[in-house]
């Protein structure tokens, strides 16, 4: 999947940009946190998983 996809559905269901990590930013909702990894192509397993945690 492709990185700004994933970071698109994330910022639909109310996460905003918080900071940027080491080699992931981070994206926060309330006190819930999910960290991205700055790639182009994120792995399908790893997208299927955050998209399958926060129901997006």
């Amino acid at each position: 999947m492709k990185r700004k996809d994933l970071v698109k559905r994330l910022e639909k269901a109310g996460f905003v940009f918080a900071r940027h990590g080491g080699k992931h930013d981070v994206y926060k909702r309330d006190k819930a946190e999910e960290q991205i990894p700055r790639h182009t192509e994120i792995n399908e397993m790893l997208a299927k998983a955050i998209v399958r945690k926060w129901n997006l």
